[in-house]
């Protein structure tokens, strides 16, 4: 592909230059900003053009709300808003101190301390009568 010289002496021959310089580095990129599209409220949300057999997400000004629009292939539009708020990372399990207490439980368990009891949750069984029937004593 043939490229005509660059003449240092035209007017603006620096912006041209840069220009062709970056044609040739990364000859498919075109300039292009990129917006995300606001709306105010469910009215704007409602008035949102788009196109048959589309959806897209749209940004409120007036309140922490997302709406999701769809269209369907006649245009008709549906609208779905959703709440925005603040990701909170998760603060993770402390291990050792997980395994340090029980440890400390099956230490207890085994020295016979005192204060460790297995069956403190669980209910007294049910008392049952001479034929063997749960019940009241028949007594």
């Amino acid at each position: 592909m043939y490229q005509q010289p660059i003449n240092p002496y035209a007017p603006n021959s620096y912006q041209q230059q840069k220009e062709q310089l970056m044609q040739m580095m990364y000859p498919n990129v075109t300039q292009q900003s990129i917006h995300t599209p606001r709306v105010n409220g469910a009215a704007g949300a409602e008035a949102y053009n788009m196109p048959p057999d589309s959806d897209t997400l749209v940004l409120d000004n007036t309140a922490p709300i997302i709406w999701f629009l769809q269209t369907d292939s006649a245009g008709l539009k549906i609208k779905i808003p959703y709440d925005i708020s603040e990701h909170v990372e998760k603060k993770p399990e402390d291990v050792y101190k997980s395994l340090e207490n029980r440890i400390k439980k099956l230490e207890d368990r085994l020295n016979g301390n005192k204060s460790y009891n297995p069956n403190a949750n669980k209910s007294k069984p049910e008392q049952r009568n001479d034929a063997g029937v749960p019940g009241n004593d028949a007594r």
